[in-house]
């Protein structure tokens, strides 16, 4: 949705069948390689309206000793809020700009353009007390203003198509900033979409708590909101349009020419998403897989393509057990050791326990008898490392602990690897012949997947390994 032409793409997609009638859309990304997309450009704003609120709420501590001091910290002060606001301002029209240049090129008109500007600053001019909830609002000013005008171009030629705020449509969420969950009752009200007769376009990312604010998904959480949407109407298929053909079963941007997927299962497709394929939102798996609806990963560049069909299940050929191949950094690794730790009921339980009191999520467990590694993403643990590991040292008295960095989590993920004897020596046989340590292993229970910690420059060649063993 970057330009007025890939809205007229998606537009004609939709158009082109009749069975399409809901439309979930994102914000204007990026229009070249370099560009910047909406979405960074409100951050980027609601970070400047934080900082010239910071600045307002500034006060002196103790009391000003002189008349000429006084007013020179007014004068200051006066100085920094007049920067403040013209930087503030400056960000705006960034914003501005990209849309009514999509608007222009469209030609909608200046009343549009009008709203989309009256709607940024009435979210700039919001109570900016609680730093998250103000984000939460201008962030989602990206997806409900290309919805927007997404809904004006249809009706400009002759569609019958609405936009609908997701407050009117009954999608409410909890009320964690940034990071929300759908709340189950949304089902109900969004239902109702199903009925309508025009095409319905529904922005993307965000809902509305119960409170009444405005709330976001992760980023990327669009793919999550037109997921609910089909869950909600029981949709045929729920069609995921990208910038891609198909998913790969390796980066592009690592593998040369890898191999396309045309069908896949939601299990194979949720740990792919988690290892680090970026083609769809990890979140996006759970309300179309509890309802089986299938999901079609599709090419608004290319429509024709066939695209991925991630389903509940797919026809194994028995010969090639591994399906796709990911990898992602950004990972650390607690290795806790305490002598006889086996014997000592409840440790794992505390030790998580530490984790879930300070708001810590993990990845992965891998233990023996005396230790434990606790795969953390290094970004949950952001300045908390410090404080749990101290925690973990006094509370559960264990022998060493110690923290290693800079890792990254390679998988290798397949159904058919269940049915298949040494899957986990010939990756590691590889592994080993181009010289990459393994830092760790893990598979899980249900033996489709296999992940190997390596240290996170060397991650991608072993990506381009493992794909020569299992796909070459």
């Amino acid at each position: 949705m970057a330009t007025a032409e890939q809205i007229k793409k998606a537009c004609d997609i939709v158009l082109s069948d009749s069975n399409r009638k809901i439309m979930v859309v994102s914000a204007p990304g990026k229009r070249f390689k370099d560009d910047e997309k909406v979405t960074d450009l409100l951050i980027e704003l609601a970070n400047k309206m934080l900082d010239k609120a910071n600045v307002e709420n500034v006060k002196c501590a103790g009391a000003v000793e002189d008349t000429e001091n006084a007013e020179k910290d007014r004068s200051a002060e006066s100085t920094e809020n007049v920067r403040n606001e013209a930087s503030a301002e400056e960000a705006l029209l960034r914003v501005l700009e990209r849309y009514n240049e999509i608007a222009d090129q469209l030609e909608l008109g200046e009343g549009i353009k009008h709203e989309i500007e009256k709607d940024l600053r009435d979210r700039m001019s919001l109570d900016r007390t609680n730093k998250e909830k103000y984000l939460d609002c201008l962030k989602a000013a990206g997806e409900d203003n290309s919805a927007k005008l997404t809904a004006n171009y249809l009706q400009k030629i002759n569609v019958d198509a609405k936009y609908f705020n997701p407050k009117d449509a009954g999608l409410f969420l909890d009320d964690a900033f940034g990071n929300a969950r759908m709340l189950p009752e949304s089902y109900e009200g969004l239902s109702d979409l199903k009925n309508e007769k025009s095409i319905v376009v529904f922005p993307g990312f965000f809902g509305y708590s119960k409170a009444g604010d405005v709330v976001t998904f992760s980023r990327g959480g669009s793919d999550i909101t037109g997921a609910i949407l089909a869950a909600a109407v029981d949709a045929d298929v729920y069609e995921n349009f990208t910038d891609v053909d198909y998913v790969f079963a390796a980066h592009p941007g690592v593998v040369k020419n890898p191999e396309p997927i045309p069908s896949i299962t939601y299990q194979e497709m949720r740990e792919l998403s988690y290892a680090g394929f970026t083609v769809l939102h990890e979140e996006t798996l759970e309300p179309a897989y509890r309802k089986g609806i299938p999901i079609n990963i599709r090419n608004t560049n290319n429509p024709d393509a066939p695209g991925t069909m991630i389903t509940k299940d797919r026809k194994q050929d028995g010969k090639r057990p591994v399906v796709g191949i990911a990898g992602e950094d950004g990972f650390i690794s607690i290795y806790v050791s305490k002598y006889m730790m086996n014997r000592e009921v409840g440790f794992g339980r505390k030790l998580l326990q530490i984790l879930e009191e300070e708001g810590v999520s993990y990845d992965h467990t891998p233990s023996g008898i005396d230790n434990i590694s606790i795969v953390i993403r290094e970004k949950n643990i952001s300045g908390k490392k410090g404080r749990i590991i101290e925690r973990i040292r006094k509370e559960l008295k264990v022998d060493s602990i110690s923290v290693e960095g800079d890792n990254s989590m390679v998988m290798l993920v397949g159904e058919g690897m269940a049915y298949m004897i040494g899957i986990a020596a010939r990756a590691a046989s590889a592994l080993a012949k181009a010289g990459v340590n393994i830092e760790m292993i893990n598979q899980g229970s249900s033996e489709i997947s296999v992940m190997f910690g390596v240290k996170s420059d060397r991650e991608e060649t072993a990506i381009r390994v493992l794909y020569d063993e299992f796909f070459a």
